[in-house]
C-alpha cells in the first residue's frame, strides 16, 4: 500500500510541475501565432479574405484561407488551364522550398526539392502522411498542373514533426499532376 501512495504522490507532483511549465503547448501555439504575425508585418504582406481572380493577385497579397487559422496562400503562377483541374486520388508531384519562419529577419532554408531529380509525390485528398493538410489545401487552390504558389503554414497544418515542435513554415511550391 505504501508503494501505491508513493507512486500516486510522484504522479501528482509531476502533474503539478508540468502545469507550471512556461513552455506549455498552449504557450508554444501563442508564440507561433506571434512569429507568423511578425513575419507578415516584416514582409509587408497584405492579407486578403477573398480569393482574387488569377490576374488580380498583388505581389504581396496573401489569401487567409477560410476555415484554417493562420494559413495563408499566394498564387505565384496559374498553371495550364488546357488541362483538367486536379481531382481527388490523382497523384501530385510537388517541388518545394521550405523555410522556417523565425523571429529574426532571416529565414533559414530547411529543405528544398526545387532542383531535385526526385520531388515529393502524394495522392491528392487521400495521402496525409506524405503531404500535410496545408499542401492539400494549396493544391485545391492551385487547381492546375504547372501552377506555383507560396503558403504560410502553422504547425497544425504541417507535417507531423512540425506539429509536435510547433514550428511554422513558409513554402514555395511548384505542382505537376502525374497523369
Amino acid at each position: 500500500m505504501k508503494i501505491v501512495s508513493i507512486i500516486f504522490a510522484l504522479g501528482a507532483a509531476a502533474l503539478i510541475l508540468t502545469g507550471c511549465n512556461s513552455n506549455s503547448y498552449s504557450n508554444e501555439l501563442k508564440a507561433e501565432k506571434k512569429l507568423i504575425e511578425d513575419y507578415i508585418a516584416r514582409e509587408n504582406i497584405h492579407v486578403i479574405t477573398e480569393l482574387p481572380d488569377d490576374d488580380e493577385w498583388g505581389e504581396k497579397d496573401y489569401y487567409q484561407v477560410s476555415g484554417y487559422d493562420y494559413l495563408y496562400y499566394h498564387l505565384v503562377k496559374r498553371g495550364s488551364e488546357e488541362e483538367d483541374p486536379v481531382t481527388a486520388t490523382e497523384t501530385v508531384v510537388m517541388r518545394f522550398k521550405q523555410y522556417t519562419l523565425t523571429a529574426s529577419a532571416d529565414t533559414a532554408d530547411y529543405w528544398t526539392t526545387l532542383n531535385s531529380a526526385y520531388p515529393l509525390e502524394f495522392t491528392y485528398l487521400t495521402d496525409y502522411t506524405t503531404a500535410p493538410t496545408a499542401w492539400h489545401v494549396a493544391v485545391g487552390l492551385m487547381e492546375y498542373g504547372e501552377s506555383e504558389c507560396k503558403i504560410i503554414c502553422p504547425s497544425r497544418y504541417g507535417f507531423t514533426d512540425d506539429q509536435t515542435t510547433v514550428t511554422p513554415y513558409g513554402y514555395h511550391m511548384k505542382m505537376k499532376i502525374k497523369r
